[in-house]
Order: structure tokens, then C-alpha cells, then sequence
């Protein structure tokens, strides 16, 4: 079985949006990095990493997520991700492993692309 990772990027509004679909892990957590960091160099400094596709993330996808917030937030930029809480059928698997590692509560966490980029929308519960 072949797995293909994917981020692509748009604008909405004041946010750089990264989709990203597929595993993201030791291989392909390189990748996810340059993009946050070319989304920087381009001056956004808002940024969201819709997250609802990926159904495996390891140990460096989760440094990579760390990486950007520290980054953003050096820019005093605004991280958010998307984060559904019912994506798989037993729901998001990033979502899971951020909270088993007891990092979730770091981030801006939005069950979907909408509520991520209205401003209104209040983030998930950790």
C-alpha cells in the first residue's frame, strides 16, 4: 500500500492555510516544516494547519506542530489547528496523540476549516 503525503497551501483572508493529508512521520514531518517556514519567510504570520486528513502522526510530526507554534508565536503570529474531533470513525488520531502526550492544551484547536478561520469561533476544549 502506497501512502501519499500532501500539503498544499492557499490563502483565506489574513491566514496561510496548510492542508495536510496522509502520515505525517519521521519521512515526511521535513516537509511540513520547510512549508511553515516558507509560509514565515512569505509574511504570514497567521497560520492554519488543517490537520483533519492526516490519519497517523509520530513522535516528529508532533515536533513539527511544536516547531511551528514556537515559531509563530516569535512573530507574534496565531497558530490554529483542525482538529475534528469524530474525523475516523473513532475520531482524529492527531488529536489523540497530542492529548496523550499532554500537549494539546498548547494549542488553538478548531473542529473544522470554517471555525478555524472565523473569528468568532471559540476553540475546542482541550
Amino acid at each position: 500500500m502506497v501512502v501519499t503525503f500532501k500539503v498544499t497551501g492557499g490563502e483565506q483572508g489574513e491566514w496561510a492555510v496548510l492542508q495536510v493529508s496522509g502520515e505525517l512521520d519521521l519521512v515526511t514531518s521535513p516537509v511540513l516544516r520547510q512549508r511553515v517556514h516558507d509560509a514565515v519567510a512569505e509574511g504570514h504570520h497567521c497560520l492554519v494547519l488543517d490537520l483533519s486528513e492526516v490519519f497517523f502522526c509520530d513522535s516528529s510530526g508532533v515536533g513539527v506542530l511544536i516547531a511551528a507554534r514556537r515559531l509563530i508565536r516569535s512573530c507574534q503570529g496565531r497558530l490554529r489547528l483542525v482538529l475534528p474531533a469524530r474525523g475516523a470513525a473513532d475520531g482524529s488520531h492527531v488529536n489523540r496523540v497530542l492529548g496523550a502526550l499532554g500537549v494539546r492544551r498548547l494549542f488553538d484547536v478548531y473542529g473544522d476549516l470554517d471555525a478555524a478561520l472565523g473569528d468568532e469561533g471559540e476553540p475546542l476544549s482541550a
